[in-house]
């Protein structure tokens, strides 16, 4: 597998252009919005400055106006379209006719399940899910979904690519909304949100308990083996009390329907749970973007319990 296709050049579709090219594979990449496509080489290059990277690889990563000219003669193309089912759906209709009958199709949904977007596909044998993190040539994690049609000889071999390429790929066996990092994130994400909404402590306090207390086991102490650790019996005891007490709807919270409504949605306006200047908003992306990178430059990724260099 060799030929690799990108579509969509937004901020998944270039960075994940990036992570083959930088491994000397070939890369077609298409967006329909010109605008966009233009902007990969230099969006590429930047990204790859910061990181101290040798930027010849751009060359590697070719632009295409039409979705056709890139995936006719891929081996593996990596859907990175906006979440919407529809267009999701349309694409792999077009891809499956467009491209050759061995050519593996990913989809990068975060949360549609991969039987849906492969609804319309001819053969969905072939269709299966790469769900990237953001930003993707820093997060080492692709979790490579087996939808209900997939063939699991396609599964294996898109895991191979992925290690190939330094990512750590692991197989989400059942295809379920979320599949699981998602399913973990927004499990947190729903809790913090209630104890702010129930007016325990308010959001500076949540993110301060969760980055200077359990937050700073979690890149190298997983919450089974933290449990593993403490003890099975121990996390029985504390379940019977506290399980009850967590937030368990179905829906979103009001709190968070309501600062939607009110146009409160974070750093892009400047309020959401806190308040954002630019200035306050960039420092937080720099220092993410410099803690992870740090990271890649230790050559750190974790799997299997053990530290692997990746890079």
């Amino acid at each position: 597998m060799e030929k690799i296709s990108v579509i969509g050049a937004g901020l998944m579709g270039h960075g994940i252009a990036q992570v083959f090219a930088v491994k000397g594979y070939d890369v077609a990449i298409h967006d329909p919005f010109p605008d966009a496509l233009a902007s990969v080489p230099e969006r590429v290059r930047a990204n790859l400055r910061s990181l101290g990277y040798d930027e010849s690889c751009v060359e590697k990563i070719s632009l295409h106006s039409t979705l056709k000219s890139a995936v006719e003669e891929a081996d593996i193309v990596f859907e990175a379209a906006p979440e919407n089912i529809a267009l999701k759906q349309d694409l792999f209709e077009q891809m499956s006719t467009a491209t050759p009958a061995g050519c593996i199709l990913a989809s990068n949904t975060s949360v549609i399940p991969i039987g849906q977007v492969a609804a319309r596909a001819e053969n969905p044998g072939r269709v299966l899910g790469t769900h990237w993190w953001n930003p993707p040539y820093l997060i080492p994690l692709v979790e490579v979904i087996q939808a209900p049609c997939t063939d699991l000889i396609h599964i294996e071999q898109c895991m191979g690519l992925l290690q190939r390429a330094g990512k750590t790929a692991v197989h989400v066996k059942r295809d379920v909304p979320g599949f699981v990092g998602n399913r973990l994130q927004h499990a947190l994400w729903r809790e913090a949100i209630s104890i702010v909404e129930a007016g325990i402590c308010d959001a500076e306090t949540v993110d301060l308990v969760v980055k200077n207390s359990f937050g700073m086991r979690l890149p190298i102490l997983g919450p089974l083996e933290n449990a593993d650790l403490v003890g099975l019996d121990l996390t029985l005891a504390i379940h019977n009390v506290i399980l009850r007490h967590l937030e368990a709807s179905p829906e979103p919270s009001p709190l968070l329907e309501l600062y939607a409504n009110q146009q409160r949605l974070g750093m892009k306006t400047g309020k959401g749970f806190m308040e954002w200047t630019p200035e306050s908003a960039q420092q937080v992306r720099d220092r993410l973007t410099r803690y992870l990178s740090d990271a890649i430059h230790r050559g750190e990724s974790f799997r299997d319990g053990a530290v692997k260099n990746k890079i």
